[in-house]
């Protein structure tokens, strides 16, 4: 472990007691069958909708503008069943975190594992591009066991002790894990011909970042990605999960983006953006749609969520 690292036993003191007692539970959860484990999950997250009115109108307010020909009971039900994900994303993070290799193999499908495996018997470094879906802790394991050693792009969390819960969870997928402003270190491990998992469809501040519509409305993101590719000639395969309605999960490695990176990093960017809107349409309430994705604009753009009281 880094020196700068503190091992998960060192964080014990009051104010960590709740979040130890539930990885207690969590871990507890997780001996369950699987469809028990996924139920629990759903009236976490049937919980999580009562009580979070905030969390509840950004959801909302997500849904109504990229989906806009929806009805509102519909968005109402696709607002529900997101935050049935959630609470579900919650059991497979337990799961990606202790679950045997025999139980994971056999609730999951892989598909397009030649797409990485060519480029890495050719010594090229992979970008292997995702976004923020519900099922991202679990898919890291069920790429562990499918394609060569790689490492993971993770963000630090306000809480040390919740920085090293996440990253010690996802270490259990990748070979190391590297901080999302580490840019040296994901250079460097493409140009040794490594995998680095990444995904950069949430964008924390206009640095770096341009206004690339998503779903028609305005939205930042960064152009790292385009730059990741260049420095690193690296090839950018995208890869996204989903979670089926038996409980099952399909991870789809799709074929490298053509011509990427190209000359301009906005039009590379738009080309993930355009894949990624893509899967979010296969499976819409497994998105991170309770992340605020159109904050940060630039002043001439409307603020979003402004007026959220009446959604809530």
């Amino acid at each position: 472990m880094a020196a700068n690292r503190k091992p998960l036993y060192r964080y014990i003191s009051p104010t960590t007691w709740p979040t130890w007692v539930g990885l207690g539970l969590l871990r507890i959860i997780c001996w369950l069958p699987h469809s028990a484990a996924l139920a629990v999950g759903r009236g976490l997250g049937a919980f999580a909708h009562l009580i979070g009115g905030k969390r509840r109108a950004i959801v909302r307010r997500n849904i109504e503008l990229c989906f806009p020909d929806l009805s509102a009971a519909e968005r109402d039900s696709l607002a529900r069943r997101h935050f049935a994900a959630l609470g579900i994303s919650v059991i497979e993070m337990g799961l990606g975190r202790w679950a045997s290799d025999e139980r994971l193999t056999a609730i999951t499908t892989v598909e397009g594992v030649e797409h990485v495996l060519n480029a890495i018997n050719k010594g090229q470094g992979v970008i292997l591009l995702s976004a923020h879906f519900t099922t991202l802790e679990l898919s890291g394991r069920v790429l562990k066991l499918n394609i060569p050693p790689f490492d993971a792009v993770y963000r630090k969390n306000r809480s040390p002790f919740l920085t090293e819960v996440l990253r010690t969870g996802r270490e259990r997928s990748a070979a190391q894990t590297i901080e999302k402003r580490d840019i040296k270190s994901m250079v460097r491990s493409l140009r040794e011909g490594r995998i680095v998992w990444y995904a950069p469809d949430q964008s924390y501040s206009r640095k770096g970042a341009e206004v690339i519509p998503f779903f028609g409305v305005p939205s930042m993101h960064t152009t790292a990605t385009s730059t990741l590719a260049r420095l690193g000639r690296a090839v950018t395969v995208p890869y996204f999960p989903e979670r089926r309605a038996d409980g099952h999960y399909h991870l789809r490695i799709l074929p490298p983006l053509d011509d990427f990176p190209g000359d301009d990093p906005v039009a590379d960017t738009n080309k993930y953006v355009r894949v990624l809107e893509e899967q979010v349409r296969r499976c819409p309430e497994q998105y991170f749609w309770i992340h605020r994705k159109f904050k940060d604009l630039p002043d001439s753009y409307p603020d979003y969520y402004a007026d959220l009281d009446a959604l809530k």
